[in-house]
């Protein structure tokens, strides 16, 4: 299992008029989140899409736990459960500042060949990079 965590602050435009984060911008937390998570193994998602091969989104879930309020310093929580194939599926926890849960989601991405989108298997670089998590 691999996990990781970042922070992000809420800034004003993430916040609706009831003042708390609006709901679409958590997909956008889930992005922040897992891409701070690859970066953190080493990989990159723009040598991915140079190298010819991209992670659209497949699946998007999200249950709301208590609102996020304009600046809160949240902890986005990013964890990968199983070694990816065609697909990896994203596990998120969002914390606020008292550390309390406030939200739950879960993408599925699969791996694309940009020239026919096509699906493919994960990069070689990737699984290398997330294998030491899975070992036994």
């Amino acid at each position: 299992m691999f996990i990781h965590k970042t922070t992000y602050r809420v800034r004003y435009a993430d916040t609706d008029q009831m003042g708390y984060v609006y709901y679409g911008n958590y997909a956008r937390l889930y992005e922040i989140g897992r891409v701070e998570a690859l970066r953190s193994l080493g990989f990159s998602y723009k040598e991915m899409e140079d190298s010819g091969v991209m992670m659209p989104v497949y699946e998007n879930k999200s249950r709301f736990i208590a609102p996020t309020l304009y600046d809160d310093l949240l902890t986005i929580k990013t964890t990968i459960n199983s070694l990816p194939a065609a697909r990896v599926v994203f596990h998120y926890e969002i914390l606020n500042s008292s550390e309390k849960l406030v939200h739950t989601g879960e993408t599925t991405l699969v791996f694309v060949k940009i020239e026919n989108n096509r699906l493919t298997v994960a990069p070689k670089n990737l699984l290398e990079k997330l294998n030491f998590f899975f070992e036994k």
